[in-house]
């Protein structure tokens, strides 16, 4: 049997594993029992076991028949603050919390692939490590696993991951060299003015005015800062002043966010937005200032690691297995791996028309087309394979 058929044969477990992860989701840096279940499966695949990474993360350890390098597969655990409103068997039993981003299937996908690959550990030329991070969903995860050591120890080469795609069919997988999800950074802003009576306006300095004009304004860094060939989104998605209809506010604060693919053009956005914060501001005889802080960087993948994943895909899928993914605003905290070593990141296919699974991440009623969870496991172990033989 090749790892297809090997992935394919354990479908019916992986359902059930997914739906158990599903019915219990728990919160960023709450994931207790959730690692408990990882904890159980891996030890008893007789892998070796690193308990509470982080707080909540696991890891697992399995050494091959032979000495190499070292791979890591990352998965990540954690659930959101969404009420779930699909009325299926295996529905979230906790209230106001649900897998809705898919992470579920990402940590029952790579436990498939410490399935298949422990299975055939005495033809692995190196160490595969698997990563279960907690707190993607809050941008903290990866960060505090680093900081933990989970890259060290045995010291590790290269790493691969996945995310769930609801745009993709199930059955292909996306893949692609540079980048694929955008950098997420954050924004506040604070605009002073001073306050009067909203009947005599003139003498005041009125923030609501200024803030307004400071919105509108910043849209022309991308539509005049930065190139037509090249992305940026600035949004502002929260405004707080004022304190009553008739008074003019002294005081508004906003906070945003920004998304980039080109590092150089991230780089550039805090001072060009800087300048029309505060030239707006004193155009209006109030004060601005902006804060931005660089959150995450964009996930990127390397262009080996790209092409050694997209013969792993093919070997498993054939040739209509792989596919070209088009670029998300949305961010992944696998990105601070990539700073660290060499990887890259897959879209999954978890999309099906005919069964209604066509909901974006983060819906109330997101779902996967469960078909799609042996070929992540798949996948995963191809390319632990692939990349350890090259």
């Amino acid at each position: 049997m090749n790892l297809r058929e090997e992935a394919q044969a354990l479908s019916d477990e992986l359902i059930e594993l997914r739906r158990w992860f599903h019915r219990h989701p728990e919160l960023s840096f709450k994931e207790f029992e959730t690692g408990k279940k990882i904890v159980e499966i891996l030890k008893a695949h007789d892998i070796e076991v690193i308990e509470k990474v982080a707080g909540t993360g696991v890891v697992g350890i399995l050494k091959g028949g032979r000495p190499g390098k070292v791979v890591a597969l990352r998965g990540d655990i954690d659930a959101l603050p969404i009420t779930e409103i699909n009325e299926v068997s295996y529905k979230s039993t906790v209230e106001g919390v649900m897998h809705a981003c898919g992470h579920d299937s990402h940590m029952t996908a790579l436990l498939g692939a410490a399935m298949l690959l422990s299975a055939r550990r005495d033809e692995i030329p190196g160490t595969v490590k698997f990563i279960f991070q907690p707190a993607e969903e809050i941008n903290q995860g990866a960060r505090a696993m680093i900081e933990a050591g989970v890259l060290k120890n045995p010291d590790v080469d290269a790493i691969y991951g996945l995310h769930n795609s609801p745009n993709i069919p199930a059955g292909r997988v996306g893949v692609k060299a540079g980048p694929l999800m955008a950098a997420v950074d954050t924004t506040r802003m604070k605009i002073h003015g001073v306050s009067g009576h909203g009947a005599v306006p003139h003498k005041a300095n009125d923030a609501i005015v200024a803030a307004s004009s400071v919105i509108m304004n910043l849209q022309t860094v991308v539509s005049r800062k930065v190139s037509a060939f090249e992305s940026a989104v600035v949004t502002f998605g929260t405004i707080h002043g004022g304190v009553a209809n008739n008074v003019i506010s002294e005081y508004v604060e906003l906070t945003g966010t920004c998304r980039t693919y080109n590092p150089e053009v991230r780089e550039k956005l805090p001072q060009l937005m800087e300048n029309i914060v505060t030239s707006t501001c004193e155009a209006l005889e109030c004060r601005g200032e902006l804060s931005y802080e660089f959150t995450l960087p964009a996930v990127i993948n390397d262009p080996e690691m790209a092409a050694i994943g997209r013969e792993a895909i093919v070997k498993v899928l054939g040739e209509e297995g792989a596919v070209m993914p088009e670029l998300t605003g949305g961010g992944e905290d696998f990105s601070l791996y990539q700073q660290e070593v060499p990887g890259c990141f897959y879209f999954l296919g978890v999309r099906n028309e005919a069964l209604g699974i066509v909901n974006e991440w983060h819906a109330q009623n997101f779902n996967i087309d469960e078909s799609a969870l042996w070929v992540g496991a798949a996948v995963l172990a191809q390319s632990a394979f692939e990349y350890l033989n090259r």
